[in-house]
């Protein structure tokens, strides 16, 4: 092969952002939208789906339990499809947002609380094996300069957005004065319909390249499958030096400090911000006199979609380090400044709703955009050991986030708001450190290069 033709990967890394590449963004994208959705659904209907099954303490182990199940669940789901994805990631890719259809809408019509925490556990199955393969299916298909972008817009800001949707339904039904027992149903329900609208799509969305050009060593496919993202005939044959030469036992040993500390940081990450974002429509919304729904609708659609905007700029000029660091202190200093000024009843509302608002807005421009997005895991591994790494980092996640479920109101319960937000804003500085000291830079590179996956 002559020395200056281009490769496959590096003609697809070389492209422009596509037509195809958007409808890849929408498509996987909507798995997180669902995601979004389902999380968020559960915050704003709590006190009623309590209420409705004759629970009355929002800080009880029911509530943990009702809100912790699917973030549990998601775990095995993680690893599963991590697993499982070596063998296809286009086999798997639908399977992730039926489960997810069937649970939420199983939801609507459940009994009592224990079918109500089985649902989710359903659904929190489908939700894990999504966060392995969505991101990792948009990251293969991406070209190096828009990768960041690309990721950003499809798990930063469609989670917000199915945030969004699911407190203005939960708003519009307390608005038109249906029953509370119908309205939680409705709105848990309706997590069927964006889950169930992509099932197709995926289905039809080819398989990656880089699973190809990595594990399947089939030229031919691979060539066939550049040729359909970029539109352009491009070079079967993708050189020596962009496989992983060393085996797996190798390749682990040589960078397992990094996927340990991918992992650390999602843990991290989801302590802070499912701690403070399912409970906080709930027991902050409270001092500030707004109803969760409210809650939740100020800060996605005032604060989030900004801080996602802001990161969709500044991801690929910036990098993930910096701006992952960044977003981390910020988010320490502005729930620290929570913590010790706002003081419900003496305080001013609106500066409780500024701050908790800058909160979620430097949330979205750094770190939840970063690793809260599984952008770390899916650029830093390499294509043979991606699906396992990003299993293991979103099970980490999954586990970060239950824990501050479970602690979180305990605190808030035992100790006060101030306490409880102030042990949430040490856990965001801490993330800032670990971010500055333990994770290379990966924008505008290659996956092989980001990963160590190419030598050269």
């Amino acid at each position: 092969m002559p020395g200056n033709q281009p490769t496959a990967l590096e003609v697809l890394d070389a492209q422009k952002f596509s037509r195809f590449h958007a409808r890849a963004v929408f498509t996987t994208g909507m798995g997180v939208f669902t995601d979004g959705y389902d999380l968020i659904s559960i915050s704003v209907v709590l006190p009623m789906v309590l209420d409705s099954f004759g629970i009355g303490k929002l800080t009880g182990l029911q509530s943990s339990l009702l809100v912790a199940s699917a973030l549990l669940a998601s775990a095995v789901g993680a690893i599963l499809f991590g697993v499982l994805s070596n063998t296809g990631r286009k086999r798997f890719y639908g399977i992730d947002v039926s489960l997810m259809a069937l649970a939420a809408l199983a939801q609507a019509f459940t009994p009592g609380i224990g079918w109500l925490i089985g649902a989710r556990t359903l659904l929190g199955i489908g939700i894990g094996a999504d966060y392995v393969l969505s991101p990792m299916i948009m990251a293969e298909h991406s070209n190096a300069k828009d990768r960041g972008k690309a990721l950003t817009v499809g798990f930063s800001l469609m989670w917000v957005l199915g945030a969004i949707t699911a407190s203005l339904l939960q708003i519009t039904l307390e608005w038109l004065h249906v029953p509370p027992d119908l309205q939680w149903r409705i709105t848990l329900g309706a997590g069927v319909i964006p889950a169930a609208a992509v099932i197709v799509l995926r289905r039809r969305l080819p398989e990656t390249p880089r699973y190809y050009a990595h594990i399947k060593h089939d030229g031919e496919a691979l060539k066939s499958v550049v040729a359909h993202v970029t539109a352009a005939p491009a070079a079967a044959i993708v050189r020596a030096d962009t496989s992983l030469g060393a085996g797996m036992r190798e390749y682990f040993a040589r960078y397992w400090r990094r996927f340990f500390m991918i992992s650390l940081l999602w843990f991290v990450y989801d302590i802070v911000i499912y701690a403070g974002g399912l409970f906080g429509p709930s027991l902050l919304g409270k001092s500030v006199g707004l109803t969760p729904a409210q809650f939740q609708l100020v800060n996605s659609a005032l604060f989030s979609i900004g801080g996602s905007l802001v990161a969709v700029m500044l991801i690929d000029r910036w990098g993930r380090k910096p701006l992952q660091a960044a977003g981390f202190l910020l988010m320490g200093a502005t729930l620290l400044m929570y913590a010790f000024t706002y003081h419900p009843g003496v305080s001013p509302v609106l500066w409780g709703i500024a701050l908790y608002g800058l909160f979620f807005f430097f949330n979205q421009a750094g770190p939840g955009s970063i690793s809260g997005a599984g952008m770390l895991g899916v650029e830093m591994a390499a294509t043979r050991v991606r699906g396992l790494v990003q299993g293991l980092s979103v099970t980490a996640g999954r586990l970060g986030a239950a824990l501050g479920v479970f602690v979180f109101p305990r605190l808030f319960a035992d100790y006060g708001q101030s306490f409880a937000v102030g042990f949430l804003a040490v856990t965001a500085l801490v993330g800032a450190v670990l971010t500055m000291v333990g994770i290379p830079e990966s924008s505008r590179v290659s996956l092989e290069k980001a990963s160590g996956e190419q030598v050269a």
